[in-house]
C-alpha cells in the first residue's frame, strides 16, 4: 500500500524531486541551510536601493533581487529610499553622503574594481556595493552574491579589490560549423546559422558566468582560423553577440586568418609589408568597429601547424603583428599573437622553437601587441616547466596561455581540477633582467612596467546541459576566472570566499 501511495504522489506531481543538472554553474541561489545565518543574512538584508540607471546596472539589479529572494527564501525587491538594512548600489560620481561617508579610495580601484562596505548612515545598518563605473558595480554585485553563497559573514566587510591583469579572457577553439577543436562537451555554444536573428538563453547564461568571475574578452573563433568570419554577412553576426555582451562587460575579439586578404579574392599577396595588404587590414579593422565600436582586436596563430603567416613572404613575426596593430590602433583595439610556433621544416627541437624565434623580436612589437605565450614550452602537458620566453622579452608585454579544455588530462571522463597547475605556473620564481620576480608579475606588467597584461584560457565549453561535459570541469572555468582577476588567492580559496580588505 505505500508503495501504490508513493507512486501516486510522483504521478500527481504532488511530490517532485528535482535533480540538478549543472545548468546553472556556480550560479545557483538556493536558500541558505543554516537556519541560524539564515535569520542574520534576513536582518542584515531586507532590501535594495540602486543610484543610477544603465543597461549593466539593471543587470546588476536583475541579479541581485533574483538571488536574494532565493539565497533568502523570501522576496526582497528594489526601494526608492535608503533604510535599515539596505543593499545599495552607487557608483563615485553620485553625489550623497553615503558616497561621502564611505571612506573609499575610489583612485585604487581604477575602472573595474568595486568595494563592498557596511556602514551606519543616518542611524541606519546599510550595505554598500560601490565603484567608479557600472561595470565595477556588477562585479561587486556578484562577489557580495558570493559572499552569501558561501555562506560567510557579512555583518563587518571591507572589502576592496580591482583586477591586477587587464585582458582576461577565454579562447574559444570553435569552428564556424560548431566543430570544437579539443572540445569534450558537446558542438560550440555559437550557432552561426540561427544568427544574428535569434539569440539563444545560453549566451546571456554565459556572458553572466562570465561577469560572475570578472572575465572580460572572448575570442569566438578557433585560432586555426577561416577567413570567413571576416566577412560582411558574419560580421553581423559577430555584432548581434558583441551587442548582447557589452553590458556584461565582455568585449568579443576574433582570430584572424593571415591569409585572408588572399582567400577574399581581393589581394594576390597577404605580405605584411605590402601596401596594399596593410590598405586591405585598416579597411577591414574599419568595417569591423563600424559595426561593434568596443571591438577587441585580433588573435593570430601564424606559421605553426601549417597556418599561414608573415614567415611566407620571409617577413617575421614583428612585422606581421605590427601589420596587424596598425590597422586596429586608430580604435584603441590589440594584437594577441601566439607564441605557440612549431614546424617540421625546422632544424630546432619543438620546445624550443618559440624561444628562438621571439626572442630576437623583443622590442620590435609596436606598442598595443601581446605576446601570447603557452604556460609551458612543448604543449599544455600535465607536468612541464613554465615557458622560458617568460623573463626573456623583458621589452614586450607577455600574455598567458591555459588550457581549461582537458586535452591532456582525461579530456570529459577524468576528474580534475586544474588550479594548482595554474598556480605552480603564476608563482614560479625566474628572474628579468637580473632581478627577481614571478610569472604572474611578468603577465600582470609590474615585472617591467609594461602597459599591456594578459590572461588566456581555452575555454572547455560546449553545448552540454552542464556546459563542460565532466560536472567538475566547471570549477577549471571558475578558477581561471577566479585567478585572472586575483592571482594571489590559493587553489583552496579558488572554491569560494575572497579576501576582504586589500586592494587586489
Amino acid at each position: 500500500m505505500k508503495k501504490i501511495l508513493i507512486l501516486f504522489l510522483f504521478a500527481s506531481g504532488i511530490f517532485r524531486c528535482y535533480a540538478e543538472d549543472g545548468y546553472s554553474l556556480w550560479l545557483r541561489y538556493d536558500q541558505v541551510n543554516d537556519r541560524i545565518l539564515l535569520e542574520q543574512y534576513r536582518a542584515l538584508v531586507t532590501g535594495i536601493y540602486v543610484s543610477g540607471q544603465s543597461s549593466t546596472l539593471n543587470i546588476a539589479t536583475t541579479e541581485l533581487t533574483t538571488a536574494l529572494s532565493g539565497l533568502l527564501g523570501k522576496k526582497t525587491g528594489t526601494r526608492t529610499s535608503v533604510v535599515e538594512g539596505t543593499v545599495v548600489l552607487a557608483k563615485r560620481s553620485v553625489d550623497n553622503k553615503i558616497i561621502a561617508a564611505s571612506g573609499v579610495n575610489y583612485q585604487l580601484l581604477g575602472d573595474e574594481g568595486f568595494a563592498i562596505k557596511t556602514m551606519r548612515v543616518d542611524n541606519k545598518n546599510i550595505i554598500l556595493v560601490t565603484a567608479n563605473t557600472d561595470q565595477g558595480i556588477l562585479y561587486g554585485t556578484f562577489a557580495f552574491l558570493r559572499l552569501l553563497q558561501t555562506q560567510s559573514p557579512i555583518n563587518n566587510l571591507s572589502i576592496a579589490t580591482s583586477p591586477k591583469i587587464r585582458y582576461r579572457v577565454l579562447n574559444h577553439w570553435d569552428n564556424l560549423n560548431r566543430t570544437v577543436e579539443r572540445g569534450y562537451a558537446g558542438l560550440s555554444l555559437f550557432n552561426w546559422h540561427t544568427l544574428p536573428t535569434y539569440i539563444d538563453q545560453r549566451y546571456i547564461d554565459y556572458a553572466r558566468a562570465n561577469a560572475s568571475l570578472g572575465i572580460n574578452g572572448t575570442v569566438l573563433t578557433n585560432v586555426n582560423a577561416n577567413a570567413l568570419i571576416l566577412t560582411k554577412p558574419y560580421l553581423q553576426k559577430v555584432t548581434a553577440l558583441a551587442d548582447l555582451f557589452r553590458p556584461y562587460g565582455i568585449k568579443v575579439f576574433l582570430t584572424a586568418r593571415f591569409s585572408a586578404p588572399v582567400e577574399s579574392g581581393e589581394l594576390k599577396t597577404a605580405d605584411p609589408l605590402d601596401s596594399l595588404v596593410q590598405k586591405w587590414w585598416r579597411e577591414k579593422a574599419k568595417e569591423i568597429y563600424s559595426l561593434i565600436p568596443d571591438f577587441g582586436g585580433f588573435l593570430v596563430k601564424a606559421n605553426s601547424e601549417g597556418q599561414p603567416g608573415p614567415q611566407n613572404y620571409n617577413r617575421t613575426h614583428a612585422d606581421g603583428a605590427n601589420m596587424l596593430a596598425d590597422a586596429v590602433s586608430p580604435f584603441k583595439g590589440i594584437v594577441m599573437w601566439r607564441a605557440f610556433v612549431y614546424s617540421n621544416e625546422v632544424p630546432d627541437d619543438r620546445v624550443k622553437q618559440a624561444y628562438s624565434e621571439f626572442k630576437p623580436l623583443d622590442g620590435k612589437f609596436r606598442s598595443n601587441v601581446i605576446v601570447q605565450v603557452k604556460n609551458g614550452p612543448l604543449d599544455f602537458q600535465p607536468r612541464e616547466p613554465f615557458h622560458p620566453l617568460f623573463g626573456a622579452m623583458p621589452k614586450t608585454p607577455l600574455m598567458m596561455e591555459f588550457q581549461l579544455t582537458q586535452e591532456y588530462l582525461g579530456q570529459s571522463t577524468h576528474l580534475v581540477y586544474e588550479a594548482p597547475l595554474f598556480k605552480e605556473c603564476l608563482d614560479a620564481g625566474t628572474y628579468v633582467n637580473g632581478k627577481p620576480t614571478t610569472i604572474a608579475r611578468i603577465i600582470d606588467g609590474t615585472a617591467e612596467n609594461q602597459l599591456l597584461s594578459g590572461i588566456a584560457g581555452v575555454a572547455n565549453i560546449g553545448n552540454e546541459r552542464n556546459w563542460t561535459g565532466h560536472p567538475f570541469a566547471q570549477s577549471n572555468w571558475y578558477a581561471f576566472g577566479r585567478l585572472a582577476w586575483n592571482y594571489d588567492l590559493s587553489a583552496r580559496e579558488n572554491c569560494g570566499r575572497m579576501g576582504q580588505t586589500n586592494i587586489h
